[in-house]
């Protein structure tokens, strides 16, 4: 007797098989992290603004929207490289070389202030693509793990940065070249305008363009994505050139801000931004992820250092209570990825 019609019912009742009630939670959380991310962060606003009335005021959350700008700058590129599978450890050292050259060059035309500021800007912001295209190179061509050659750019840069500045800020600027990281649009600080255009730019490109679905299934399976035609090398290098590219503008955008060029800038701010990836629900194993996700993150981090700030509670705290919240993130993820 023939075992088909066996092998189609157990199929079929596999199929059917209700989902338990852990299931739904898990699905619901894959699902809706946007949506979850976004209830945690009022209820943050809630817990602070009982703990302090200056945190609901206007001048309050236009200064956490100039804090977390960079940190959102940064936080796409780095969104797209995780969904990929890879990491960026080299984000902070790129801002701080890149801040850097575009300091020299606006130290440098002082008579010409506007041309400086150019000049820097395309100078840091091709200093961070030409890193990130290393990277890309490194990973693709001769298949080094991204921890790994990232985590050596972070100390090349890094080293750079020093050795270019002689150790000491670079300062002297004109006023002009802080038209970028101090300049207003009425109230707005021009940087949250900037901010929000990468993140609208980088949301439209995942989820609207053929590349950005290529990322996300290429970070789903690499293997498979190239046997269907996909240049998955060309596409990983892509990413990672644009990483660099957004680290470069953030370098710039930094320096602007602080009227200098700082050799140290930018310390271990791609550990704030890959927390701001993760919390947003951007999966570490790659091939899940969203902008929308990774901005409710990266508002997330702001809040909480700001709330924490305005309840006076001291920086290693504030350190540990980040810890706390970026582990409670991934083993979200884990837990989720069951139901994946």
């Amino acid at each position: 007797m023939s075992t088909e019609p066996r092998e189609q019912t157990t199929a079929t009742a596999a199929v059917t098989t209700p989902e338990t009630g852990l299931q739904r939670v898990r699905r619901w959380f894959a699902e809706n992290n946007s949506s979850l991310i976004m209830a945690v962060v009022v209820l943050e606003c809630v817990i602070f603004a009982s703990m302090s009335p200056a945190f609901l005021s206007v001048d309050n959350f236009l200064n956490i929207a100039l804090q977390i700008s960079i940190y959102g700058v940064l936080a796409v590129g780095m969104t797209l490289v995780i969904i990929t599978g890879g990491i960026d450890l080299s984000v902070g050292s790129i801002v701080a070389l890149s801040g850097i050259l575009a300091a020299l060059l606006g130290q440098h035309f002082t008579g010409s202030p506007w041309l400086g500021l150019l000049l820097g800007t395309l100078v840091g912001t091709a200093a961070g693509g030409l890193g990130g295209a290393f990277a890309g190179f490194m990973v693709t061509r001769f298949r080094v793990p991204p921890f790994i050659v990232t985590l050596a750019l972070m100390t090349i840069a890094r080293g750079f940065s020093f050795t270019i500045s002689d150790g000491v800020a670079i300062g002297n600027l004109p006023p002009e070249f802080q038209t970028l990281g101090r300049q207003q649009v009425g109230p707005v600080p021009l940087l949250v305008l900037i901010m929000v255009v990468v993140f609208v730019a980088g949301h439209l490109y995942l989820n609207r363009t053929k590349y950005g679905r290529y990322v996300l299934a290429i970070g789903g399976n690499a293997e498979a994505s190239r046997l269907s035609g996909i240049r998955t090398h060309k596409m990983l290098l892509s990413v990672y050139l644009l990483n660099g590219l957004l680290a470069g503008f953030a370098g710039v955008a930094l320096a602007s801000r602080l009227g200098a060029g700082v050799p140290n800038a930018g310390l271990q701010y791609e550990l704030d931004v890959i927390a701001a990836v993760v919390i947003g629900g951007t999966s570490l194993m790659g091939g899940v992820g969203s902008i929308i996700g990774t901005l409710w993150g990266t508002v997330f981090i702001g809040i909480l250092n700001n709330g924490l700030n305005l309840a006076n509670v001291d920086p290693y705290t504030q350190k540990v209570a980040l810890g706390v919240v970026i582990l409670l993130a991934v083993l979200l993820d884990q837990w989720k990825k069951h139901e994946r």
